[in-house]
This record gives C-alpha cells, structure tokens and sequence, in this order.
C-alpha cells in the first residue's frame, strides 16, 4: 500500500503546485502578451490534468482483485498515463500553432521584471516536485508517477527558454519568445509520445523483457529433474508481469512428486524476480531416456 499512498501524495503536490503557477504564469502571461510565457501556462494546465490523471489512476489501481477483475487492476495505470500523454499531445500542437504564428507575424510583447521573477519561482517550484516524484516513480516503478516527474523535469528545462526570452525582451529582442514557444510544444510533443508507446505495450500485453526472461530461465535450469521445457508466456498485470509455462519432469515420478517440483518453483520465481507477480506451471510427464532438456 506504501506504493499508492507515495503515488496519491506526489499527484496532490503535483495539482497544488500546478494550480499555483498556472495562475501566476497565467495571469502575466496575458498582461504582457508573451508567447513563451502563455504557453508555459498552458503546460501548466496540462500537469494539472496529468497531476489528476495520476491520483484517479492510481486510485483504481490499489483496489484489490475482485470477482470481475480477478488480476487486480493495475492497468488503470497505463489507462490513465495513456490519457495523460494525449492530452500532453494536443497540448503541444496547440502550442507549436501558437509559437509559429507569433514567428510569422512578428508579434511583441511587454517586458516586465514579473516575468523573470515568475520564471525562477516556477523553475524552484518544479525542480522540488520532480526531486520527490522521481524518487517516488523509481522506488516503486509507477508509470503514472514517472510521467509526472518527466512532466516537472521538461518544465524546469522550458521554463529556463522562457527565461532566457525573457530577459532578451528586456533588450527589444523578441524573435526568441516564438521560438521558445515552439521548443516548448516540440518537447511535450516528444514527451507525451514517449508516455503514449510505454502505456500502449502494456496495454497491448508486450510481452516481459528478454533480460527478466533470461533470469527466469538461470533459475529453471538449477533444477536438474526439469529436462524440458516450452509454451513460455508472459501477461503485463498493471506494473507486474504473470508468466505461465510447461516443464517436463520424469514420468516415473509421482503426481504429488512431480507437482511439488512446480510448486517449489513457482514460489522460488515469485520471489527472486520483482517484475513477476505470478508464476504458473504446467507439469508434464516425460520418458527419462529422451532426456532432452530444452531451456533456451
């Protein structure tokens, strides 16, 4: 439960801090008609929704299995993350729109000092929330909450362009302040179809990597009563994954001997590899003087 309760606290620090700057950001932004700044708000609104996207996600993601959902339901993660990135998608189109028109019609805007101060507060602001999210997503692999630290970690970047547009404004250079906007769009652009392809193999049930596999397969070959085996698979549940195979023991063996070989080695698998949340074995019967041993 630690994972969801860490998740649910970096979303809400996430929604208070984007409300904050979406706001100041905002409220400047359209006082003094910069691009760069108006489209670092509307990132903000963004993260907003990416912030609320993560709490929902995974709220639904920490209920229990129940009688229709017999795995769990894990997948709200990459549901929502899909959610998150395609938002993150439009986002930036709209953006990249804005930024260019400002280019090709040379549109100004008026410098005020509130800019440069509203650009640091923010790159503070975010810097914080990506240091305690990114902690968060890598101790318990969440990818909901990894998008939210990739989504703080680009904002402290962008709004470093903002910045530097900023302080060229102060010397009637304003060229920047479009390109920036466009930077700013192609970043979330690349970002939010990053988030999109991890949440879609997923959801799609690509299957476990070949290195989680090959580790798999180290353990299996310990056991020198399993002379072969076949039909690997693998199902992402959520974060984890459930894998199932054949293995093929001795014939002579008892059915209660050669099922506790599976057993041993489901429960030796469970625990070894943190990627795997079940392991299921099928147990077939083999003439011992093929002894053919197939592990690869």
């Amino acid at each position: 439960m630690d994972r969801f309760k860490s998740a649910r606290r970096a979303s809400t620090l996430g929604i208070i801090g984007n409300i904050f700057l979406l706001i100041i950001k905002g409220t400047i932004g359209l006082i003094t008609k910069s691009q760069a700044m108006i489209a670092d708000s509307l990132n903000s609104a963004g993260d907003i929704f990416s912030s609320l996207m993560t709490y929902i996600g995974n709220k639904i993601a920490s209920l229990p299995k129940d009688e229709d959902h017999n795995l769990g339901h894990g997948k709200a993660e990459y549901i929502y993350s899909m959610l998150i990135s395609i938002i993150m998608i439009l986002m930036a189109l709209l953006i990249i729109k804005e930024g260019v028109e400002t280019l090709l019609k040379n549109k100004t805007y008026t410098y005020s000092v509130w800019l440069i101060i509203i650009s640091i507060i923010t790159i503070i602001t975010k810097l914080s929330l990506y240091i305690y999210t990114n902690k968060i997503g890598k101790k318990y692999n969440n990818l909901l909450v990894k998008a939210n630290a990739k989504d703080h970690i680009n904002d402290c970047l962008l709004t470093t362009c903002t910045l530097i547009s900023c302080i060229l404004a102060k010397y009637n250079i304003f060229i920047f302040d479009g390109i920036v906007g466009v930077i700013i769009g192609l970043w979330i652009l690349v970002t939010g179809l990053k988030i999109f392809k991890e949440s879609y193999d997923v959801l799609m049930d690509k299957a476990i990597s070949n290195e989680t596999k090959k580790e798999v397969y180290e353990i299996i070959k310990k056991h020198k009563e399993i002379k072969r085996i076949n039909h690997f698979n693998s199902t992402p549940i959520g974060y984890l994954y459930q894998i199932s195979f054949t293995i093929f023991v001795d014939g002579n063996l008892t059915t209660f001997e050669s099922h506790e070989i599976a057993d041993k080695l489901e429960k030796e698998i469970t625990k070894k590899i943190d990627e795997i949340y079940l392991t299921v074995i099928h147990v077939n019967p083999i003439n011992v003087t093929s002894n053919n041993r197939e592990t690869k």
